[in-house]
This record gives structure tokens, C-alpha cells and sequence, in this order.
């Protein structure tokens, strides 16, 4: 085309007429930028993978788990079981029993902890207190879960006067003692458990213990306040949703509309709550083991056995150092993977 001199005082643009040809295939596809289209689901176990702090973490609760409820299967000794003159063994020592069956040709697993003052094997103990802490914060954290995620549902979605009295059972709720409550029900439900146990098919009662079902008791009682808290703050905001307009327009009752609509869409939040409740749950149960109010004896806790190492702790220092470490373990372990959780999940944090 031709050049043309442009008047310094006009506003016309000087504009390039090639600038405005159609763009080539090429120029197209350099522009195009592709993205794989994920769920929620998948962006989040994504993320979570490459944080490797919760992975690792993940892979410590793992291994705890086998060696709590897998490895005990195959171990040769009982919790239960006495040795005779096995008492108060260091790891990997033999007894003179077992010295001679050693000197006789035959096969003795030896005792890769030691042993305890009772003579019973030191390591399986500790697998079955790592059992027995896992199962209560897990049976605990789910009774929580399940209650306290009803309970704040149903009072943020009714709303008025409801919530306004749910809340303040919440309220006094926070303000029960937890230990006074499980001495107090251990003592009111000494005589129900021992008339339960004695009928046919609930003999289980004497295996968990009764100081154990009122731990149950009093989780199911009073701590499922604050994951009510939590589920109420967050039914709160999406109650006023299009997508709950539109299903109540259409009929759906309200049972509907909170297990499909606000329990589903809470999801993410509700598994990072429970992740990071379990550790809790834990740390209470040995706590409560350690004051004596945990399992029944023979059956071991990380806390009872803490609790029994305390005796000897200047002799025998390591049978306390176990059951500590451990439980400092998994707790922090639990705590780092729910942190990981939180992290992978929270749509707030994505970049």
C-alpha cells in the first residue's frame, strides 16, 4: 500500500491493514494453551501426591498399621502369655530356659524388645497397644463423625429457634469435664456392663473392657461438639445456594437436601476434620489408659503401657521410651497428613 504522512495533530490511529488478516493454522495453535480437564477428586489426590511431607506421613501410618494388625498374626509370642524366668529381658536377650533349648539344637525367636516384668514379651505388647490406640481413635473419631455432622446439619439447615437451642446444648456440652464424666459413668455402669457380660453372646464386654465403653460413651457424648461447630458454619453458607433453591422448588425434603446436597459438597472439609481428629482421639485414649481408666489388664495401650514402665523407669528407661515414641508418632504423623489434606483439598489454596 501506499505510504502516507500522518498529521501530527489528527487522532486517527495509524493502524496496519496486515494486522487484521485472519490468523494462520499455526498462529492458532501456538496460541492454544491445553489444560486435562480433572475432578475434584483427582486435582486433589494430585496435589496431595506431591507434597511430600504427607506423604511420607502416610507411609508411617501405614507401616504402623501393619505392624499393629498384621504383624501380630504371624509373631510367635502372646500378649498375654508369661514366660517363666523371662522377667525383665533387654531386647534380644534369652532367658536361661531358653539359653539351653538354644544349646539343644532347637529354634527360639528371641525377644526383640525384651520382655516386661511379668515375663510376657515386650514387642507383641506394644503391637497390640498400637491396636488397641488405633482402634479406639478410629471407632471414636467415626461415633464423632457421624453425630456431629447430623447434629450440625440438621440445626444450621432449620435454622431460627432450632439452631438456636441445639447451639446452646452445644454450649454446655463444652463446658462437661471429660475425665469426671468417664469416672462418673465407669461407676454408674459398673452394674449394668457386669450384668451385660454375664448374658449369653456378650462376652465381648469383658474383652473391650468397661472402663473402654465408657471411653465410647463419653466420645459419643461430648466430643462431637466441635466437628457440629464445624459442619454448622459450613451448611450455613451453602444453604443459600441456587442448587438448594432449585432442589426444595422441586420438592425434595429436607433429609434429602442435606445428605445429598450439604453433607456431599462438605465432603472435603469432613474428611480433613476427621483426619485431624483421630490424633486427638488417640492422645485421649492414652491419656485415659495412662491414669489407669483405659483398657482392662491383660489387654495392653500405648498409655497403660507407658503407665506400667513408669515403676522402673530408672532400671528399664526403654520400656517407657517405646510406648512414648511411638504415640508421638502416630499422633504427629496423623497431624501431618491431615495438614497435607487440608492443603490438597482446600479450594481456596489452589495456585
Amino acid at each position: 500500500m501506499e505510504s502516507h504522512k500522518k498529521n501530527p495533530l489528527s487522532l486517527q490511529l495509524d493502524l496496519n491493514p496486515d494486522d487484521f488478516l485472519p490468523a494462520s493454522e499455526e498462529e492458532k495453535q501456538s496460541l492454544v494453551v491445553m489444560r486435562e480437564s480433572v475432578s475434584f477428586w483427582k486435582d486433589g489426590f494430585r496435589r496431595l501426591r506431591k507434597n511430600k511431607v504427607a506423604m511420607v506421613s502416610l507411609a508411617v501410618i501405614i507401616i504402623v498399621m501393619i505392624f499393629s494388625f498384621i504383624v501380630p498374626h504371624f509373631y510367635p509370642y502372646s500378649y498375654a502369655t508369661q514366660i517363666k524366668g523371662a522377667n525383665n529381658l533387654a531386647p534380644m536377650q534369652y532367658s536361661e530356659a531358653e539359653q539351653e533349648q538354644i544349646a539343644n539344637g532347637e529354634k527360639v525367636f528371641p525377644h526383640v524388645l525384651g520382655t516386661d516384668k511379668m515375663g510376657r514379651d515386650y514387642a507383641i505388647r506394644v503391637m497390640m497397644g498400637c491396636r488397641i490406640s488405633l482402634s479406639v481413635g478410629l471407632i471414636a473419631t467415626v461415633l464423632i463423625l457421624l453425630i456431629g455432622s447430623a447434629y450440625g446439619s440438621i440445626a444450621a439447615f432449620c435454622g431460627g429457634w432450632v439452631d438456636l437451642v441445639m447451639m446452646r446444648i452445644v454450649d454446655i456440652l463444652y463446658t462437661i469435664p471429660d475425665i469426671l464424666l468417664i469416672v462418673l459413668i465407669s461407676f454408674a455402669m459398673k452394674d449394668p456392663l457386669e450384668k451385660l457380660a454375664m448374658m449369653p453372646g456378650f462376652g465381648w464386654v469383658d474383652v473391650i473392657g468397661r472402663n473402654m465403653i465408657s471411653i465410647f460413651i463419653v466420645f459419643a457424648l461430648i466430643y462431637w461438639v466441635g466437628m457440629a461447630r464445624m459442619v454448622r458454619s459450613q451448611v450455613l453458607t451453602l444453604k443459600e445456594c441456587e442448587y438448594v433453591t432449585a432442589a426444595r422448588a422441586l420438592g425434595a425434603k429436607s433429609g434429602r437436601i442435606i445428605k445429598k446436597h450439604l453433607l456431599t459438597n462438605c465432603i472435603g472439609t469432613l474428611i480433613v476434620t476427621t483426619t485431624l481428629q483421630i490424633p486427638s482421639s488417640i492422645f485421649t485414649e492414652s491419656f485415659l489408659s495412662f491414669l489407669g481408666l483405659g483398657v482392662a489388664v491383660p489387654l495392653p495401650s500405648l498409655g497403660s503401657l507407658a503407665s506400667e514402665a513408669m515403676n522402673g523407669f530408672q532400671t528399664y528407661p526403654y520400656l517407657l521410651f517405646i510406648p512414648a515414641l511411638l504415640i508421638s508418632l502416630i499422633i504427629l504423623s496423623f497431624n501431618l497428613f491431615g495438614d497435607g489434606l487440608r492443603d490438597a483439598f482446600d479450594p481456596k489454596l489452589k495456585n
